[in-house]
């Protein structure tokens, strides 16, 4: 039990330590595959956007137009 347990924590300590002295190589680099993925959902944001701001200009243009029609109710 007792040499199970050295091994054990020799492997903790020992192992990650290479991981650790790889550096930031990697940093700070997207590849194209991540960037065509934000430019995706980019284009999906942004195409929702223009008929929400189509509908809104219209909403405002609605409200403070000076032709405000009155409407009858039947009953």
């Amino acid at each position: 039990m007792k040499n199970t347990l050295r091994n054990t924590l020799i492997a903790l300590i020992t192992f990650p330590s290479s991981a650790f002295a790889a550096g930031n190589n990697g940093a700070g680099e997207g590849s194209l595959l991540l960037s065509l993925f934000i430019g995706f959902f980019a284009l999906i944001v942004v195409f929702q956007l223009v008929p929400a701001v189509i509908l809104f200009v219209g909403m405002v243009k609605g409200l403070v137009s000076k032709d405000s029609k009155k409407f009858e109710t039947s009953n």
